[in-house]
Order: structure tokens, then C-alpha cells, then sequence
């Protein structure tokens, strides 16, 4: 809200409503995704820290590998495992984020029918979206499990 009041309303440089052109995507884009990129940033930094100090790390810098090799293959690789875990459970944020964005930006969408459809108590219909939304996190975690194995090859499940 307080974003459609300084950019819509008080400066007027994006619209508040609908999705006509590229411009009715950059509220709702920056509503949902600056938290997420927030979290993410810092989750981010704080554990490739945390792998920058491992003792394979200054191994590898000990044999003489150059820096960049260091930090994409040594550093990244084993940063990722938890970063990746994060963003798996920051897609149940933009689930339920993605509701209220179309709620308050009037678009059409799931989200916008499960609202109407709990203003209006249609039962059946909260019932399927809701287990529609549980199956898609439940979808999103199975795609980070799998991706584990792609990111640490000593993960692998057999």
C-alpha cells in the first residue's frame, strides 16, 4: 500500500490497477520480491562466509588454484546447499504473498479467487486452492531435494 501511495498516487509514475502493460508489473514485482531478495541476500552472504573459512578452502588456495576456481567450485558449490534450502522455503512466502499482491492490486488470478471465494464462504473452492497451493510448495520442496544431488554430487540419494 505504501508503495502504490508514493509511486501511484503522490508521484504518478506507475499505475496502481490491472496488468495492460510492462508498467503494472513493477509494484507487484518489487512487493513481493524485495523481502525475499532481502533474506536471500543476507542468507547468501552469511553462509558463503561461513564456507570461505573452511579449511578445504584454504587447501585449495594452498595448491595453488587460482581464485576464481576457488570460489566457483570450492566456495559456491558448497554455499548453495543452505541457500538453497532458503529458497525453498521462501516460495511458501511468495505463495501466500502472491495473494495478497493480487488482492491489492486487482488482479486476476488464483490468489484473487481464493479471496472472493472466502468473502463469498464457497467452501469447495477454498478447499482446491488451498490443496492446489499445498501441492505446489510440496512440488517446489521435491525440486530442492533433487537439486542437492546436482549441486554436491556426495549428496546423491540412491
Amino acid at each position: 500500500m505504501t508503495l502504490m501511495q508514493v509511486f501511484s498516487v503522490e508521484l504518478g509514475w506507475l499505475p496502481t490497477v490491472g496488468a495492460d502493460s510492462w508498467k503494472h508489473y513493477i509494484l507487484p514485482s518489487i512487493t513481493l520480491g524485495a523481502a525475499v531478495a532481502a533474506v536471500m541476500a543476507r542468507f547468501t552472504r552469511a553462509s558463503f562466509v561461513e564456507v570461505v573459512q573452511e579449511d578445504f578452502v584454504r587447501t585449495a588456495r594452498a595448491k595453488g588454484l587460482n581464485e576464481r576456481t576457488v570460489v566457483l567450485k570450492h566456495c559456491l558449490r558448497n554455499a548453495l546447499i543452505p541457500v538453497v534450502t532458503m529458497m525453498g522455503l521462501q516460495f511458501g512466502f511468495l505463495l501466500g504473498g502472491s495473494i495478497v499482491v493480487e488482492a491489492v492490486f486487482n488482479w486476476p488470478g488464483l490468489g484473487r479467487l481464493l479471496v472472493d471465494a472466502v468473502t463469498m464462504r464457497d467452501y469447495p473452492v477454498i478447499q482446491t486452492l488451498v490443496l492446489l497451493f499445498s501441492l505446489e510448495f510440496i512440488l517446489i520442496n521435491l525440486v530442492v531435494d533433487m537439486l542437492y544431488g546436482f549441486i554436491n554430487p556426495t549428496i546423491r540419494y540412491k
